[in-house]
């Protein structure tokens, strides 16, 4: 877990040197095991956490922290990214489907009762939206670029988007039931039709096609950096489909994998300009806030700037430096 949220470090004399990227970790809800697993971008598998009852949700805080939605215990638990575990919210009716807004806020699909809950970074607790199908109807939550906020709910069969204010209205119909959401960058939603084992990707304005079919039982749905997509199987494998739609096997023997995350990771690109230094940081949504840090020896490293990407710093101090070397962190 060493330097978990270290990134693209730039070693810089007169020219720049392209950056070197720190690929991301998949996290795994196991749900039939009661295991987090964690997956190396080369698919070597460890146990992440274990002795869950139901794990369903994960999602990352902008500290990487993962939150994990519990359901058979109706908890949501929090996990140091050294994997120390903390009850964040407690007395929940089937959590599911977790999401973070921009804020830190999260959300959590509570399947048994209907409801989406608001919960503070603080954790103090909110009903976001009430009245939703249940029992056992919902599933995946995602926000798009604009702050909405989208909810599958598998039982009507509807994908519900919501304003930041909570006003609802219905997105689309996926009538094999939708389970796992998530956005590209370009923001089109992606949807896994688990009963038919499709996966439909919807245009910003709704038009609807079909991204892939013949998938054996899919559920979780996720993008890493790079584009690629990531589906979990109720029959124990995780799929990877590249930008446009090859498919291979990423994990295999699991137990009834569900929801799934990649850990947040700022992407820095550092370019000499003028004397000085330009680093620029840029960010999948949600946009966590990030340090840039500066080093002359890659041991002691220096806060120099901090803002929410996507940004650009000019570092005039790097003129007195014969090596300078930088990092992006996620901020606390």
């Amino acid at each position: 877990m060493k330097n978990r949220l270290t990134i693209s470090i730039a070693s810089l004399v007169a020219l720049s040197i392209p950056d070197i990227v720190k690929a991301q970790n998949l996290f795994v809800a196991d749900n039939g095991s009661g295991n987090i697993y964690e997956f190396t971008p080369g698919g070597v598998r460890s146990t992440f956490a274990s002795g869950l009852n139901s794990p369903t949700g994960l999602a990352f805080d902008s500290a990487g922290n993962l939150y994990e939605a519990d359901s058979g215990s109706g908890n949501i638990y929090k996990f140091t990214p050294g994997g120390v575990r903390s009850t964040f919210a407690s007395g929940l009716n089937s959590p599911t489907g977790l999401a973070f807004d921009s804020a830190g806020n999260l959300y959590e699909a509570d399947s048994g009762s209907g409801n989406i809950y608001e919960f503070t970074p603080a954790g103090v607790q909110s009903t976001f939206a009430s009245g939703l199908y249940h029992p056992e109807g919902l599933e995946g939550l995602a926000f798009d670029s604009a702050g909405d906020l989208f909810v599958a709910d598998r039982d009507t069969t509807n994908i519900y988007e919501f304003t930041p204010s909570g006003v609802q209205s219905t997105f689309a119909n996926v009538y094999s039931g939708p389970a796992g959401l998530d956005f590209d960058s370009l923001d089109n939603l992606f949807a896994a039709g688990n009963n038919v084992g499709t996966i439909y990707e919807f245009a910003p304005d709704g038009v609807e096609s079909t991204f892939a079919s013949g998938v054996a039982g899919p559920f979780g749905l996720v993008f890493d950096r790079t584009g690629n997509l990531f589906i979990s199987s109720s029959f124990g494998n995780v799929y990877e489909f590249t930008p446009d739609g090859v498919q291979s096997t990423f994990a295999s023997g699991l137990n009834y994998p569900e929801y799934m995350a990649f850990q947040p990771v700022p992407q820095l690109q550092a370019v000499a300009a003028g004397g000085t230094f330009q680093v620029s940081v840029t960010m999948p949504s949600p946009y966590y806030s990030t340090i840039i840090q500066a080093s002359t020896n890659l041991v002691n490293w220096a806060n120099i700037y901090t803002n929410t990407p996507p940004f650009t710093f000019t570092d005039s101090m790097a003129t007195n430096f014969p090596c300078r070397y930088y990092r992006a962190v996620l901020g606390h």
